[in-house]
């Protein structure tokens, strides 16, 4: 009988200490990112403008660890404990979607491809996972470098895939990146 696919409780890369979201993270997600129009740019969700918005979007992401379908994580530096973000990745069968997002004072810092590294890698060490995706708007280069970076490969683009609501109400071409076994 094989294990199902899911992350570690906790983790580390060389430089990040990774956990499973709590509900307890609503305010440090909430002032760090959930509420800047710049970083939120490019999400699938508008900037939050209470801290009860977060706070529901927690509860919903922290049930997917139950039910097995995600496995949300933030991320903190290692060394001086510093908030830096969210990974989320989600199980589809045998691919595992990943969607993250940095607070903007961490950005072009190098935090994103090594967790996406860490990640891409235990995923495809499991025997039930085959491939590793991730999309991001044609627009944002930066998150497509971060994709490459993880040893991802573009496969090409998705026309009117995901809508950005910070952007357009119509849906927006995506480039979709993988990794495969």
């Amino acid at each position: 009988m094989s294990m199902h696919y899911c992350l570690p409780d906790e983790f580390e890369t060389a430089r990040y200490h990774l956990r499973r979201v709590k509900a307890d993270d609503a305010e440090i997600i909430f002032d760090s990112y959930a509420t800047d129009t710049e970083v939120t740019r490019f999400l699938g969700w508008k900037p939050h403008r209470r801290l009860a918005d977060t706070s529901a979007f927690l509860e919903i992401a922290a049930a997917e660890w139950d039910i097995g379908s995600g496995f949300p994580v933030v991320a903190f530096d290692r060394i001086s404990g510093g908030f830096i973000g969210m990974f989320h990745p989600k199980l589809i069968g045998h691919r595992v979607n990943y969607g993250y997002v940095l607070q903007r004072s961490m950005w072009g810092r190098g935090c994103a491809t090594e967790v996406m590294r860490w990640l891409v890698q235990h995923a495809l060490a499991h025997p039930e996972i085959h491939r590793t995706e991730a999309f991001c708007d044609v627009d944002h280069p930066a998150s497509a470098r971060v994709m490459e970076k993880a040893g991802m490969e573009r496969e090409g683009t998705l026309r009117s895939y995901f809508r950005h609501p910070n952007i357009s109400e119509a849906p927006r071409d995506c480039v979709i990146y993988s990794k495969v076994r």
